[in-house]
């Protein structure tokens, strides 16, 4: 008792890095020694989400037995910080009963979205085993299009008419206040339940008891539709600086609220799509690093494939010109630096224009004047990159034929390359493709393959073969 005592002091004093670390090692350990009581006691000064994250690093045996370590007020909160991969895990490993109890108490979108992961059957099974207000809420969100506002909205929220006093609405709020998941934004609806208003806890607070709510709420609401993408609504709070947003139906009816912390799980998610997408891997939303090996080689092999047939073309381009080549043998030596070089430049420029697509930075711009401001930095980076391997080139080979044909290729494929990374995501979004995942081998394929033909062909011309 003594020794948990003291690890429950010095848990105190730690960053949450060295939280979560020390109480993953310490659990492990515990539950290893057959330590139950011990291991529970060093949960209790711990923070739901960091019990979460301390349970996804004990080995997958352990999961379900550090998991029924806590209360069941404790169970419920950090179930819903566990990755979605060990709450499926979980749900096959507790009892009925403990999954039901657990699953009907959680907000309805974080259900949703659990159901989102789970396979069809386990699904149906713990709908019916739902109370039937938590089903009709859960079927709802279920009902509206993945990654739209209806899915990922809270039907938990407090409502107010025009006609209440202050006073009276502060009643409401103290009656209603622990079966809603937002408080400090009240919206005001007008009896066949549109949205008309909105009023916030502050201004409640500072406004005299006896004042109309219509009189002090704000009429002009920014709010979003049922089928609104989950990205514009998350640009719609990180612009407003919002803590929730109203969603309502195309009648104008208030259905639901999009709070921050969505948001930021949906950021998240985006942002870390969009890396591995950037990188040619398909994650599919799900954690890479808990993901099958097999199933990981699955999704990482398709762009690779896609490259490898690249190479196999720009080595038969290669190929076709052996009769230069065995002219002018050191033109072979600088082919991996105009097609690495080529290619980072692209990559460069696909990056800044996919983000500036997801923040929405470049909305103001159009697509001829971004592609052409990416095409001048080609040129300015050619002009950099090529004068500097001009005289890296003429220093290792001593031709100053060879050294200006590797420094303007370099110039020339600097501008394709820019051209390309900043063209493709806006010809791939006009598609309905991802940008982010089909830019990259494209730009990697229009600069291996085009970048040698102009290399090839400026030799030609510059030595005059």
């Amino acid at each position: 008792m003594t020794e948990t005592n003291n690890l429950n002091s010095t848990i105190q004093n730690l960053s949450r890095r060295e939280l979560r670390d020390l109480v993953r090692t310490q659990l492990q350990m515990l539950l290893e020694a057959g330590d139950l009581q011990g291991a529970k006691s060093i949960l209790v000064p711990v923070q739901p989400a960091d019990i979460a994250e301390a349970i996804e690093g004990l080995p997958e045996a352990m999961h379900a037995l550090a998991f029924r370590l806590l209360s069941k007020d404790e169970a419920i909160e950090v179930y819903e910080y566990l990755d979605y991969s060990v709450q499926e895990r979980l749900i096959e490993e507790l009892k009925s009963q403990e999954v039901c109890d657990i699953v009907d108490q959680m907000s309805p979108d974080d259900r949703a979205r659990l159901f989102d992961e789970l396979p069809a059957k386990v699904v149906n099974r713990l709908l019916e085993q739902l109370s039937p207000a938590e089903r009709q809420a859960t079927a709802q969100l279920l009902g509206y299009e993945a990654d739209t506002a209806g899915r990922i909205m809270t039907l938990e929220l407090i409502s107010l008419k025009e006609n209440l006093t202050v006073s009276q609405a502060l009643e409401r709020i103290r009656n209603l206040a622990n079966a809603s998941e937002m408080i400090y934004y009240l919206y005001v609806m007008d009896a066949a339940r549109r949205l008309t208003g909105i009023v916030s806890l502050r201004e409640l607070v500072t406004s005299q008891p006896e004042q109309i709510i219509g009189e002090i709420m704000t009429r002009d609401v920014v709010f979003v539709y049922t089928d609104t993408d989950q990205e514009e609504v998350t640009r719609l709070i990180q612009r407003y600086d919002f803590l929730a947003l109203p969603v309502v139906d195309r009648e104008q009816l208030l259905v639901g609220i999009v709070t921050v912390d969505d948001v930021i799980d949906i950021l998240q998610q985006e942002t870390t799509e969009d890396i591995y997408a950037l990188g040619g891997v398909q994650s599919g939303g799900d954690n890479y690093f808990q993901m099958n090996l097999l199933e990981i080689a699955r999704k990482r092999v398709v762009w690779l494939l896609v490259l490898l047939i690249t190479n196999t073309v720009t080595g038969t381009i290669i190929k076709s010109q052996e009769d230069l080549l065995a002219k002018v043998v050191t033109l072979t030596a600088f082919i991996p630096l105009l097609t690495g070089t080529g290619g980072n430049v692209g990559a460069q420029s696909s990056t800044v224009v996919i983000r500036g697509m997801n923040t929405d930075e470049i909305r103001s711009l159009g697509v001829l004047q971004v592609i052409g401001r990416e095409a001048i930095a080609g040129a300015l980076l050619g002009g950099m990159l090529g004068t500097i391997a001009t005289v890296w080139a003429y220093f290792l080979q001593g031709r100053l034929e060879v050294a200006i044909a590797v420094g303007t290729s370099l110039v020339a494929i600097s501008i394709l390359a820019s051209i390309s990374g900043s063209a493709l995501p806006f010809l791939f979004r006009y598609l309905r493709l991802d940008p982010a995942l089909m830019s990259a081998p494209f730009i990697t394929t229009a600069v291996d393959v085009v970048g040698v033909l102009i290399y090839f062909n400026l030799a030609r011309v510059i030595l005059k073969l």
